[in-house]
């Protein structure tokens, strides 16, 4: 069995990261930690192995979409088809451990949209047909920039349509390497209001369908396009929109 992290790193934000955005981490080392221990418990450093204590980090700000997370439908609207929109911790484990299948997109440009057509396509020349709860992961080669600062403005956007043909499939968990599913916010914002009309900016989000994306992916380009299980369950965040989540793809032999 070979294991594949397709999870991008936790790490601190540089300096110029917008507030929104940022990651922000304090660590305590041994020394510190030996201090709690006698504060805590009055147990001296010299009772310690090495006189150390325990080490610990703290989060200080940290989105739930500030890493490799998953998407529940309460992130896209309140309501879906209707009905309140289902938080992250209220979605079923069962979505989240499945086989996997690899679509590459790498030759879309930036803004390129990834149709129906792209997808049939893809999924006829690597002879793979859709089960259900398969989880369908849309490699573009962004990954190679995470951690730039240009990141967040690249990538193909997957459209609504496309988004709907999958779901239609039985398909309910949909990652990308980019930083978000549809097409850079930008690029779609500068369209939302060029035509000045809802349903263009952030549309494969606001499918009115309830299912989860994963965004931020990486090393899907060590992956084959199918023959592997993907595990993404995501932290259980009582009313979250999202969780980070440790994704790993399981290939056997």
């Amino acid at each position: 069995m070979r294991l594949v992290d397709l999870t991008a790193p936790i790490t601190q934000s540089p300096p110029e990261t917008p507030e929104p955005l940022r990651t922000d981490i304090v660590f305590q080392d041994h020394a510190e930690g030996a201090g709690q221990i006698e504060a805590l418990l009055g147990v001296p450093a010299r009772l310690l192995r090495d006189g150390e204590g325990w080490a610990t980090e703290t989060f200080t700000h940290f989105g739930t979409h500030s890493s490799t997370h998953v998407d529940a439908p309460w992130h896209y609207n309140s309501k879906i088809d209707g009905q309140p929109a289902e938080t992250i911790e209220r979605l079923p484990l069962e979505w989240f451990f499945s086989d996997g299948v690899v679509l590459d997109m790498t030759a879309k440009g930036d803004g390129e949209e990834i149709d129906v057509a792209d997808v049939e396509g893809e999924l006829r020349r690597i002879g793979h047909e859709l089960a259900e709860l398969d989880i369908v992961l849309v490699r573009t080669g962004r990954d190679a920039h995470y951690g730039e600062p240009s990141y967040m403005a690249l990538g193909p956007g997957v459209t609504l349509a496309a988004t709907r043909w999958l779901y239609e499939r039985g398909v309910r968990v949909m990652g990308i390497d980019a930083w978000g599913w549809d097409a850079p916010l930008y690029m779609q914002a500068q369209e939302a209001l060029e035509r000045d009309e809802p349903g263009v900016f952030w549309a494969a989000h606001q499918a009115d369908l309830p299912y989860s994306q994963i965004e931020r992916l990486v090393n899907l380009d060590q992956l084959p396009a199918t023959g592997f299980k993907v595990a993404c369950f995501p932290l259980r965040i009582v009313g979250g929109s999202a969780a980070p989540a440790r994704v790993v793809a399981i290939l056997e032999g």
